[in-house]
């Protein structure tokens, strides 16, 4: 039997509950509805560390943070580390399949293969320092009235502001991401299989997606954001009048005009997601049969909820994100529509190698996922842990521990706690740290972080309670010395 190939969709600042499939009515995502119904969506699908380069450390090299040496993008992290000792593009191609990245990668240098034996950027603002010049802004160049640039909607690559797409749609980097990636698979060497990873720049601002989809969501409206009992703690007003502010309490228009665009890119993806099923099914049905589809995003964006605007966060907006995973049509469907396992981004690259029959690295902290695909999962994790050093400001730096089901979050800097129901309140809105009535439950999860970082030997633990030693910043012991894997 032919051996699979792997179609590895990535997006960049997706939340989890912007599908159609996650029970978001307002959301237009069929198509990737439709893939959700052929495989298994994991409803509860975090990013470890919550913000772009870290979450693609950890999806890249299979690891837990600690093992891959980034904790954040802020003070004592450093760039995405090249030179991990195995990489999921890596071993797909060490196994003999031809692969290829084509959108964002974010690794450093820009230029780094990161695994893969060819790449095709889209950099975003990225490409605008030290003369770099990536494959999509080569492309629009070329292609653009004179005169027009990918920038000229004024809009920034953090703002919350939002308009359309100032030119033609078929400008736009999410279309022109997808064209390269047809034109792949279309000129492929059809004796080797593939490992394609389609990365989506957006939905991360600017939110510009074409106008017709900026229509769309102003005739359907879009939900307002969440915003909790606590939600004050960021209620910033110099903060607020900022187009690039991280949070304060923004005018409900201005909100709701940002969350028109957010889910005009999301649903501009899934068109070209259905348009890349289109051209399989239509042009090449047997590699429709014989290829594994996995949907994911690096980590959410909040969206206003709890006045807090990007990524970086411990709550269900920023660390939550979509998952789902599809085998090869010809094995049928999974047996699990939904499976209820907290996962994360490591466990990305030990499901693909299984699926395709290769060996997963004695680097790879995380889980195959094909047999919770079957069915529950007898001994699964009980958690997972997250974190993310200062970024934006000292107050968001952040931990936290969850099943998907609870949530216990410590705010070392502010030496504050919050623990959060989310099957009873899965926008958070209620913070039950103080409640009498849970104090035994708050002391368990307590014992899940406060046991992470006890590990560690980091000394963040006192008197047997998480505990903020200093003002310096938390750094791994691998963050310039890679993980080798145990044993």
């Amino acid at each position: 039997m032919d051996r699979p190939n792997v179609i590895f969709v990535l997006v960049d600042q997706m939340r989890g509950d912007c599908l159609g499939a996650d029970g978001n009515g307002a959301i237009c995502t069929p198509n990737l509805d439709y893939l959700a119904a052929c495989g298994t969506r994991f409803n509860h699908a975090y990013s470890a560390v919550p913000s772009c380069l870290p979450a693609r450390a950890a999806l890249w090299s299979g690891q837990s943070q600690w093992h891959t040496g980034v904790l954040g993008m802020g003070r004592g992290q450093g760039p995405t580390p090249n030179d991990f000792p195995h990489t999921l593009a890596g071993e797909f191609t060490a196994a003999g399949y031809r692969t290829h990245m084509v959108g964002k990668g974010h690794f450093h240098p820009q230029r780094a293969l990161m695994g893969f034996e060819t790449i095709e950027l889209d950099e975003s603002g990225r490409t605008l320092a030290n003369g770099f010049l990536d494959e999509y802004r080569d492309w629009f160049g070329k292609h653009a009235p004179d005169g027009v640039t990918p920038d000229d909607h004024g809009v920034d690559w953090n703002s919350w502001l939002s308009r359309p797409w100032h030119t033609a749609e078929h400008l736009h980097p999410t279309h022109w991401t997808m064209s390269r990636a047809i034109e792949f698979v279309k000129t492929r060497e059809v004796d080797r299989p593939f490992f394609l990873n389609i990365s989506f720049a957006r939905p991360h601002s600017p939110y510009v997606p074409p106008r017709h989809l900026i229509d769309w969501y102003e005739r359907a409206g879009v939900p307002e954001p969440h915003v909790g009992d606590w939600a004050g703690l960021h209620d910033d007003p110099q903060q607020a009048v900022n187009p690039n502010a991280w949070r304060g309490r923004m005018a409900p228009e201005l909100i709701r005009r940002a969350r028109i665009g957010y889910y005009g890119e999301v649903s501009f993806i899934d068109q070209q997601v259905g348009r890349l099923m289109n051209w399989l099914h239509r042009f090449a049905p047997k590699v429709a049969q014989n290829t594994w589809f996995l949907f994911t995003s690096d980590h959410g964006d909040m969206q206003g909820d709890h006045n807090l605007w990007r990524k970086t966060y411990a709550y269900e907006g920023s660390a939550r994100i979509p998952f789902i995973v599809t085998s090869p049509s010809r094995q049928g469907r999974p047996q699990r529509p939904v499976a209820d396992e907290v996962v994360e981004l490591r466990d990305v690259m030990p499901t693909l190698l299984d699926a395709c029959g290769l060996s997963v690295p004695k680097t790879v902290d995380g889980v195959s996922l094909l047999g919770p695909m079957k069915a529950p999962a007898n001994g699964w994790r009980q958690y997972i842990l997250g974190e993310h050093c200062t970024c934006y400001s000292t107050e968001q730096e952040m931990q936290y521990v969850t099943d998907g089901r609870r949530k216990l979050v410590w705010l070392p800097r502010l030496g504050r706690e919050q623990f959060f129901d989310l099957e009873q309140d899965p926008g958070e809105c209620r913070d039950l740290i103080a409640a009498p009535d849970r104090q035994r439950e708050i002391e368990t999860w307590r014992g899940y972080l406060t046991c992470e970082l006890e590990a560690r030997n980091c000394g963040w633990v006192r008197d047997g309670r998480p505990h903020c030693p200093s003002d310096a910043p938390l750094v791994s012991p691998f963050k310039d010395v890679r993980w080798q894997g145990q044993g």
